[in-house]
């Protein structure tokens, strides 16, 4: 019997070399792929808080201006974060940016949004409460307001 020549015996090894390399090229592509996910989700919750903490500071400057009124300002000042109760303010300042809060965050509604103001001490807290596709969310700023 004649033996079989070495450059025969391994003529397909080269082929599965090719396959397992493009297998692992091919999930190097997925797992960058699921990180650029990941890092377009970060990208719109860091955006969400960017806004949240705008807002806050926004109504926050308008008490600052309107301080002799500051009493007005209140919005469901007790309850729990993102389920306040209290009474709705109608302070038109409150309900402009209560509809800016609805327009830039999602689904926040104006039943959500609190403003408590402590006359005694002018302590101003914001507590903004949205929810995204990762959950519910809420920011609290507290101030006290001089003047």
């Amino acid at each position: 019997m004649k033996p079989i020549p070495a450059r025969r015996s391994q003529g397909g090894i080269i082929l599965i070399e090719a396959l397992i390399a493009i297998l692992i090229f091919s999930m190097g592509i997925l797992a960058i792929i699921g990180l650029q996910a990941q890092s377009v989700r970060n990208s719109a919750e860091a955006k969400y808080r960017a806004d949240a903490s705008f807002l806050a500071n926004q109504i926050i400057g308008r008490i600052w201006a309107d301080r002799a009124n500051i009493a007005t300002f209140a919005h469901r000042p007790t309850g729990t974060v993102c389920a306040p109760s209290g009474s709705a303010s109608g302070n038109t300042n409150v309900t402009e940016w209560l509809d800016g809060v609805s327009a830039v965050l999602p689904d926040a509604g104006t039943a959500r949004q609190s403003i408590a103001v402590d006359t005694t001490t002018n302590q101003v807290t914001v507590r903004l409460c949205w929810v995204s596709r990762t959950g519910q969310h809420n920011m609290s700023v507290t101030t006290r307001i001089n003047g």
